[in-house]
């Protein structure tokens, strides 16, 4: 072998010899995507009777109840008793791909977070064309009543429209009109578009003549008895409803398609789906839905409001085998601010749990000194429908819900970091049209939800894109240049001289960044690997690169392998150090 032939060789021993101290922490392999639990699976068969079939026996995983006593019950008392007395271990979510995101899966699906979605769509949720209701010109006694509302705590109605399919209509509680129904629509289209599986939810306006009522119904409440729903009943719950020029205003949810399977818990994995195999608690969707729930202030973020849908691969059989479970988010109906009968309650509603053993703590500790937010916070002149809904005492990382939640308990910073990139994709265009979609009879109203929601989302923004690195959509480009959006730079938290650009490998030679515009920047990559000689995945051929921005306390460091330069580099994963 001559010299020439040699020099590959050696080539690759020197830098081999040069990235010896490196530790590799990415294979060369693509990103994940997509999760396996969106594949079929089959589910054990079980007897599960109906009032039709007695003898029914079911091939999707068993309905569970999710009792709303229970429920609170075991957020609140039995299981930060249970981690008190044991050891509670944290960490990072554990389904997050190598490129710190979160893989389209049965709970979560990438949608407004890797790829900007125009106002339109983000107003238009989950809906589609076939979906969307006018109530004005639709015919007499055609939209048919054919359920009453089996609990919670609002009126309302199951009705059956045809080209249209079916819909939960239920209706705003009489003391703040518009709220609820607002909330609920604005809510699941912000859920929708972060990339959550809802139901399409939408304000409707209709003529009463329009509803037919289907004989021999029943209803009831969460706490209350079975009772007859008749037309004494029907007319009960549309006395009380918004009207405007002759038009009952409601709010309309589509059914969702698929069998019914019952809340899902924060915490733990459901042992009859096969495909349930990440702890709740550590997922990251679940994690970062805490902030989503803190900007728009729904504290009744719980298992009653969540439903696990299977999808059986055969549609004409809900409920047999194979199929795959959906886990759905479901009623953002008590978010925008939520007034509850008793003030002091309706004061503490994100500020502290219902029963807040951190805060009875203090108080003991204290003697009571301290003042609590929820004690001088003030409803804004005129605004009472939004309650306590503001951005002056809004603090993005105090935020609580109603009660302890498992998942967001354990948020790490990155975690927050992660659902921050997406809600800045979120534009002041965008919240314009999401306070729109809420419908208000007030113009004022729709002003002043468009500012609030505005300016919680920019504190959330400051909170969580100014410590980790805010670089996102990173990418090799032309096989030489590494690219990618600073977020933070995208929302000006900060004056565009504030964002000073400098990259470099971890070896210490400095790299060219180019600033483009949008927010853009690219940092130029030099080849010390052959284009052969040495294996694609070979210690020789990795690279570390690492960007800083000039405001965020971290940097962006992406792990590179240098495939020469006929090939260019292939980006294997980016991590987003503290420091």
């Amino acid at each position: 072998m001559g010299f020439d032939g040699l020099r590959p060789w050696l080539l690759g021993c020197l830098v081999l010899a040069a990235c010896a101290h490196e530790e590799r922490l990415f294979r060369l392999r693509e990103p994940i995507w997509r999760d396996g639990d969106l594949q079929s699976v089959t589910a054990r068969c079980h007897r599960e009777p109906t009032p039709k079939e007695p003898a029914h026996v079911s091939c999707a995983p068993e309905s569970v109840p999710a009792p709303l006593m229970w429920d609170g019950a075991d957020n609140l008392f039995f299981r930060p008793l249970s981690e008190s007395l044991g050891v509670v271990v944290g960490g990072e979510a554990v389904d997050v791909n190598s490129l710190d995101e979160v893989p389209d899966s049965a709970w979560f699906t990438n949608r407004i977070g890797r790829g900007l979605m125009t106002p339109e769509q983000v107003a238009l949720g989950a809906c589609t064309a076939a979906t969307l209701l006018d109530g004005a010109d639709a015919s007499d006694e055609t939209w048919i009543i054919d359920k009453g509302k089996g609990d919670g705590s609002t009126d309302g109605f199951r009705v059956s429209i045809p080209g249209h399919g079916k819909y939960m209509f239920k209706a705003d509680d009489a003391d703040t009109p518009e709220h609820s129904s607002a909330a609920q629509t604005v809510g699941t289209k912000v859920y929708y578009a972060a990339g959550y599986y809802t139901s399409c939810e939408q304000v409707v306006e209709f003529r009463p003549s329009v509803l037919k009522l289907k004989p021999g119904l029943r209803w009831k409440h969460n706490f209350g008895d079975e009772e007859d729903f008749d037309r004494k009943a029907l007319e009960g719950v549309l006395a009380h409803c918004p009207k405007r020029d002759g038009l009952v205003r409601m709010q309309a949810s589509a059914w969702l398609s698929g069998y019914g399977l019952g809340g899902f818990q924060y915490q733990g994995t459901r042992v009859d789906d096969p495909n349930d195999v990440v702890p709740h608690e550590d997922r990251r969707e679940l994690r970062g839905k805490r902030l989503l729930d803190a900007w728009i202030d729904r504290y009744d973020d719980r298992r009653g409001n969540t439903l696990d849908m299977w999808m059986a691969d055969r549609p004409t059989a809900p409920d047999a085998s194979p199929g795959h479970v959906i886990h759905n988010s479901l009623d953002t109906s008590e978010a925008l601010g939520s007034l509850w009968a008793w003030d002091p309650v309706s004061r503490r509603l994100g500020y502290s749990y219902l029963v807040d053993w951190g805060d009875m703590a203090g108080d003991f500790v204290t003697f009571g000194a301290r003042v609590r937010t929820w004690e001088t916070v003030q409803t804004a002149p005129g605004k009472a429908l939004f309650a306590y809904f503001n951005v002056d005492d809004f603090v993005p990382d105090r935020w609580k819900s109603e009660y302890p939640i498992a998942a967001f308990s354990r948020m790490t910073e990155r975690d927050g970091a992660w659902m921050g990139r997406i809600l800045a994709r979120f534009t002041p265009e965008a919240v314009r049209t999401l306070a729109e979609t809420g419908k208000f009879s007030d113009p004022a109203n729709t002003d002043y939800l468009e500012r609030v929601l505005e300016g919680r989302l920019e504190k959330i923004l400051e909170r969580y894109l100014t410590r980790l690195s805010p670089i996102a959509d990173v990418h090799v480009e032309d096989g030489a240049r590494l690219c990618g959006v600073d977020l933070a730079e995208l929302r000006r938290l900060r004056d565009a001289a504030s964002f000073r650009y400098t990259a470099r490998r971890v070896d210490g030679a400095w790299l060219t960044v180019d600033r483009r515009p949008g927010a853009q920047v690219c940092v130029t990559l030099d080849h010390r690997a052959p284009d052969g000689g040495i294996p694609d995945a070979s210690p020789a051929r990795y690279v570390r690169v690492r960007i800083e921005d000039g405001v965020a306390q971290g940097p962006l460091v992406a792990h590179l392998y240098d495939l020469g330069p006929a090939r260019g580099y292939f980006l294997a994963g980016l991590e987003r150090p503290d420091r």
